[in-house]
């Protein structure tokens, strides 16, 4: 039986990455060292370092004045090396509620200081629409947070906020690489690698280089300006991370590049929304333009049939369909590595509950 992984993150990887990864393990380019032990400053590592970043700036056309930095720690670390390193002039920061991670971000910003406004906020709408912004109050916020793409809640942006007095810094985790995006409308970008790019353990930060610099005597883990400085060498990096990501960027290569990601994920969304919006049971409570392509919602209205769902799709190879804690439901991740046909299953499988539920009832 053929297995679907739905999970929200760590998540499907493409089955060309993982072949390689197997073929590398016990030694990598005939070294006689595992990818695994070599070390991060010899030549081995240094290639795969510097393509991994290249072939990111190729697909995601980031322009030279940015930079494409490699962190740990996930981008709840980033929650607060953002504000530390770009809130440094008014030390406020704006903020659009659009669920839990929008939360987490405001809440780690306030704990170093920095003021957070929320402009708006979608909880009243249990965060099934995105919230919205009307202006932006010159000369006040050193920086606009918002989370494109929300993965507990199943929410996305497709048009950006107008930020024009401010900068806007986006934690795009579980849509990077996705689809596409405009660099240049962003002063700094945040991604955890587990969505889309590859396995936990990196995280991605691209920043403006006019931005950073700014604040002396950050701590050095946290330090945009040292970071770019040590080419993210500042201690020893996640080498396995970066060289699963740097695999994952060039199979992303090979199958067309973002644009081409961003035309299937709406393939795959589309067919599962299609199906739901037009179900006698399951229901996509998200307002369909404020919807995403990789993390769809639903649910049935009763925990113990949801419940049911979740243990059938897994007996039949359906696995991680269940929604997040917050939510409940179910929740289908479709990142770039889940093949159309796992979304076919899926469907299917949903349509013959639907059918067995409705004929018993």
């Amino acid at each position: 039986m053929t297995i679907y992984n739905f999970s929200a993150g760590p998540a499907t990887m493409p089955a060309e990455v993982i072949q390689e990864i197997k073929n590398d393990l016990p030694s990598y380019k005939n070294s006689g060292m595992s990818v695994m032990e070599i070390s991060h400053r010899s030549a081995l590592f240094e290639e795969i370092f510097q393509k991994a970043q290249q072939d990111m700036r190729d697909l995601l056309k980031i322009p030279d004045n940015y930079q494409v930095l490699f962190f740990q720690g996930g981008c709840t670390l980033q929650f607060t090396a953002a504000p530390l390193n770009l809130a440094n002039k008014y030390h406020r920061i704006a903020l659009l509620d659009s669920g839990h991670w929008a939360e987490r971000a405001g809440a780690e910003a306030k704990r170093v200081g920095v003021k957070v406004d929320v402009l708006d906020s979608s909880e009243k709408d249990h965060y099934t629409k995105l919230p919205s912004l009307e202006k932006l109050q010159k000369d006040t916020y050193d920086y606009l947070h918002i989370t494109t793409n929300n993965t507990i809640e199943g929410t996305a942006y497709t048009q950006l906020p107008n930020t024009d007095t401010t900068e806007l810094v986006g934690d795009m985790s579980s849509n990077f690489m996705g689809q596409r995006y405009d660099v240049k409308q962003f002063g700094a970008i945040m991604a955890g690698a587990q969505k889309n790019l590859g396995i936990a353990g990196l995280t991605i930060v691209i920043v403006r280089d006019d931005l950073i610099g700014k604040v002396p005597n950050l701590p050095s883990m946290l330090d945009y300006q040292l970071f770019a400085k040590k080419e993210s060498m500042f201690n020893t990096p996640p080498v396995f991370a970066i060289y699963a990501a740097g695999l994952v960027l060039q199979w992303l290569k090979n199958q067309g590049g973002i644009d081409e990601m961003e035309h299937r994920n709406r393939q795959k969304s589309g067919l599962l929304y299609d199906f739901l919006d037009n179900s006698k049971l399951f229901e996509a409570p998200v307002i369909k333009k404020d919807r995403s392509l990789t993390n769809v919602v639903f649910v049935t209205g009763n925990p113990e049939i949801d419940q049911q769902v979740v243990s059938q799709a897994a007996e039949s190879g359906l696995v991680n369909i269940k929604g997040h804690r917050l939510v409940g439901g179910m929740r289908a991740s479709l990142y770039n590595a889940m093949p159309y046909e796992g979304v076919e299953h899926l469907v299917d499988f949903l349509k013959n509950f639907e059918k067995n539920y409705r004929g018993k009832h």
